[in-house]
């Protein structure tokens, strides 16, 4: 049976995300604001369990963006960046949970590598989790039909 084609995704919506996300962590950081990591973390949860189409900033960016910015040139498969949100709701997750339970440094520490990461796709568009998920796709072994 073959496999579904890869849904692709307007490569300057995972970066607007990550602007959007880089504030809010900002935020987060300078308030030691858990709630608002949480926060992120569910917007993440969206995008990497349920799709990037449902995710909040996606939304955001294809309804209130993406209409000023002309047609689309460039098109990315959906599966690294969705990886990348799953990578970063493992990190927003720690920080919240940092935050929340009483251990502010290690919510400072782990927000604070999502933001670099954020950081890094909005500024770059170096995409870190979209390189971890290529790295482990590389390392693992071939399916068979």
């Amino acid at each position: 049976m073959p496999s579904a084609p890869a849904r692709l995704i307007d490569t300057r919506g995972p970066r607007f995300a990550a602007a959007v996300t880089s504030v809010v962590l900002a935020v987060a950081l300078l308030t030691a604001g858990g709630w608002l990591v949480a926060a992120q973390a569910a917007v993440f949860a969206a995008g990497g369990l349920a799709g990037l189409r449902y995710a909040p900033y996606a939304v955001l960016f294809r309804t209130l963006v993406a209409p000023r910015l002309g047609p689309v040139r460039d098109r990315e498969p959906e599966a690294p960046p969705r990886f990348a949100q799953l990578v970063g709701l493992l990190f927003t997750v720690v920080g919240a949970a940092g935050y929340l339970l009483g251990a502010p440094l290690l919510g400072a520490v782990a927000t604070g590598f999502a933001l670099v990461a954020a950081l890094l796709n909005a500024v770059t568009g170096f995409c870190l989790g979209c390189e971890l998920y290529l790295t482990v796709r590389r390392l693992m072994p071939a399916r068979t039909a």
